[in-house]
């Protein structure tokens, strides 16, 4: 088995002022490995394999009817307590499932939609002009970098994403930046905890791993909200100091 090992700078690129709240005293390794999961990238961080990114051509599964009752989009944002004025990013925000559904909840606010992916960019883009939706605004980030404002987002979503972040540090640095302080990150993901439930063992979370990686990031769990079916809804913040 090949192994190699990459050691992350603390701050990635920031400057030791900007880099708050202070990471891992410890660095943290990314591991690749030849043998793993086809399901897989063949990349670890603190343990978890990455899972594949579901790629455009899987847009269709984003709108599919049945997330209405399995992952229940307005009791999710509903539970947020979001204010008419939040700056919310979307991250992973895809055709907008939950970019469109946030949008009439912070009409003095915006919504950030956050995709990696140009094509869904393109459709963001579209839909946002073909809806006249004034306070969507998508953002082409990269894989290391959601292209975030510096301390501007009350609160960022993750929703079936965050597991397929092949830079999950670098990304969760960028986040953390951009949150304000006390700003939140909200986690939703399939749980890991119950093998019952039908999706591969890549694409769900335990929350023990999901509070391990948050922490490395300087983050810190306030709950875990289980009443959606199938996922945890967990909800970490940026200190205030």
């Amino acid at each position: 088995m090949a192994l190699r090992i990459y050691l992350l700078p603390l701050c990635l690129g920031l400057t030791l002022v900007s880099c708050a709240p202070k990471p891992l005293t410890q660095a943290v390794t990314y591991e690749e490995r030849t043998l793993h999961d086809p399901e897989g990238i063949g990349k670890f961080y603190m343990g978890r394999e990455i899972a594949n990114v579901m790629g455009f051509s899987g847009a269709a599964w984003l709108e599919r009817a049945s997330r209405e009752q399995t992952e229940q989009p307005e009791r999710v944002l509903q539970s947020l307590d979001l204010r008419p004025t939040d700056v919310v990013a979307d991250i992973g925000a895809g055709t907008g499932y939950f970019t469109f559904r946030i949008s009439p909840l912070v009409p003095q606010g915006k919504v950030l939609a956050v995709d990696v992916q140009p094509e869904m960019i393109t459709v963001l883009t579209g839909l946002t002009k073909d809806r006249h939706i004034p306070n969507v605004t998508p953002i082409l980030g990269t894989i290391t970098d959601p292209k975030l404002p510096a301390q501007s987002v009350d609160l960022a979503l993750m929703v079936d994403t965050y597991h397929e972040l092949s830079h999950p540090r670098e990304m969760m640095a960028g986040i953390v930046q951009a949150l304000k302080p006390g700003g939140r990150v909200v986690l939703i993901e399939y749980r890991g905890e119950d093998g019952n439930i039908p999706i591969k063992a890549l694409h769900k979370m335990t929350q023990e791993q999901a509070r391990r990686e948050m922490a490395g990031a300087g983050l810190v769990w306030q709950e875990t909200k289980n009443f959606l079916p199938y996922q945890h809804l967990m909800v970490f913040s940026k200190p205030t100091s």
